[in-house]
Parts: structure tokens; sequence; C-alpha cells
């Protein structure tokens, strides 16, 4: 069987040295057994800045004034962005039958009709307007602000959200009737309308940016699934802890079902709904959101 060998060779000592600057700069940890992989995604790197070699790669990470940019770039190439409308529905109708009617009831009673979402690691932007779907749907907030915020550290699914245009892959378990009320037909393609466009908006950022996510102000719920179990546990403590900050008292966080805050984080009271078992944010005692 032939099998693909990179035409640069990456040392030991390379791979460790490239490894760690990837993951000071965004989180993402490849353990040894990665360094093939690594290898192979970007030897293409080399050979674009037409480099002699691995090291030379490092120092233009490094040092190049075009670093930011490179790092950027290959987000693109060593992140896996699979997603699609309506994932994981269970917890979806705990956000929409228990969740949101819960923040809603609190908050309108203390005269507050906002309600910020944060759809951390949103890929091509399906989890966001699904979010904002199910909230047009759900009605009941005429006269409410809301916004939807999805965030991703690749540039190219940022791009690719924004356009908000999506294949017969993304709709896999989508439901025809949203299909037909909430999508245009382009081209054999199908664009999200604007009634569902005008609440989300769509930003780069790393999840290790902490000062970047302190300037995203509070928010109600924290969407983040499938994401941090691309971290170790470090970087996993830092984006908890994160999102802890920003979360409103008695706000919610919602990770992917393969994951968990054992061994990462106290701060979170695991809340068993009828419809999911979800994380919130503590309501201080005798508090409300």
């Amino acid at each position: 069987m032939f099998t693909f060998e990179p035409e640069i060779p990456m040392s030991d000592e390379e791979f460790r040295l490239i490894r760690d600057l990837i993951y000071s700069h965004c989180g993402l940890y490849f353990d040894n057994d990665s360094a093939y992989l690594l290898e192979k995604r970007l030897a293409k790197r080399v050979q674009l800045h037409q480099l002699p070699g691995f090291r030379d790669y490092y120092h233009f990470l490094r040092y190049n004034r075009k670093k930011d940019q490179e790092l950027s770039d290959i987000m693109d190439v060593l992140t896996t962005n699979e997603t699609y409308f309506f994932r994981e529905a269970f917890q979806l109708k705990a956000f929409t039958q228990e969740i949101i009617p819960e923040i809603r009831d609190a908050k309108a009673k203390a005269g507050d009709r906002t309600l910020r979402i944060w759809s951390a690691g949103c890929s091509s932007g399906e989890e966001p307007y699904t979010i904002a779907m199910l909230l047009l749907e759900m009605g009941g907030f005429a006269g409410w602000h809301v916004e939807i915020i999805g965030t991703d550290i690749s540039q190219r699914v940022i791009q690719q959200a924004r356009k908000g245009v999506y294949g017969k892959s993304s709709f896999r378990v989508t439901d025809e009737g949203y299909v037909r009320r909430y999508f245009t037909d382009q081209d054999g393609m199908f664009r999200v309308n604007d009634r569902v466009r005008e609440l989300v908006t769509i930003s780069h950022l790393n999840l290790l940016d902490t000062n970047r996510i302190a300037l995203l102000g509070r928010m109600d719920v924290i969407f983040c699934r499938n994401v941090i179990i691309y971290f170790d546990q470090a970087a996993r403590k830092t984006v908890i802890d994160s999102f802890h900050r920003v979360l409103r008292d008695g706000g919610y966080l919602l990770l992917g079902h393969s994951e968990s805050l054992m061994n990462i984080s106290t701060a979170f009271s695991l809340k068993h709904l009828r419809n999911d078992m979800v994380y919130q944010k503590p309501l201080p005692p005798g508090g409300r959101p």
C-alpha cells in the first residue's frame, strides 16, 4: 500500500519547537504520536515559503514580520471543522424548552430585555445560525435585544460563516420546514435569510486570548461543543475560567456530549434537566440572573 512521505522531514527537536509554539499561540496540543500528522500538514507551508526545512520554518513562525498571518493560516490546516445544523438534538431541546424560558422569565422580571449567546468555536456558522432559528421559532422576544456571537480561530471558516451559504451536507438532520422558512435557494446551495443573519455576529477569536474574550461582555449562554477536546489540561482550564468570568450568574455552559469539566473546574454546577445535563454558573445566595 502506497504511503505518502513528506518531502521535507521534521526532526524530533523541530517537532517539539513547532508544537510548543503552536500550543502557546492557541492551546492546540499535539502529543508525540502526532508528530507525523504535524509534519505532513505543515510540509506544504514550508514549500510555499520556499524554505529549506522545518527549522527555518520555526524561525519564520517566531521572527518573520508575517508570522501572525502564518499562524492564522495554519489554523486552517491543523483544525477540523466538521459540523452541521441542529447538531445534538437533545441539548438543543433542553436549550429551547428549559434553559431559555428560565433565563427569559428571570430577566423579564428584573426588567432586563437582553439575551446574549456565544457560540465559541462556531466553525462555518451552522451552530450560531441554528441558535438564531430556534429563537425565532420560539418567539416571545419582541422588544428584546437578542445577540448571538459566533467565533472561531480559523479565518477560512469565519469567511464561510459570514457568507452563510451551505450545501446539502450541512442539512443532514434539518427538518425541511426550517429550510423553507429560513433559507433561499442559491444555485443549488442554500443561503441563510436576513431574519436569521441579523441576530448573528461572526468574529475571529483565539480562545486563549483572555483580553479579547473580556471585551465580548456578559453572556447568558455559552455553547462550546467539541472544542476543548483538542486542548491539553492547562489550556482547557484557561478557556473554562474565561467562560466563567464572562457568564452572568445563573448562565449556562453547553459542552459537547463527550466533554466534561471533571478535573478542570469546580466553579460550575452540573444541572440535570429533563432533556440533558448541562453546566450552570451558580447564582449567589438569594440572587437571580
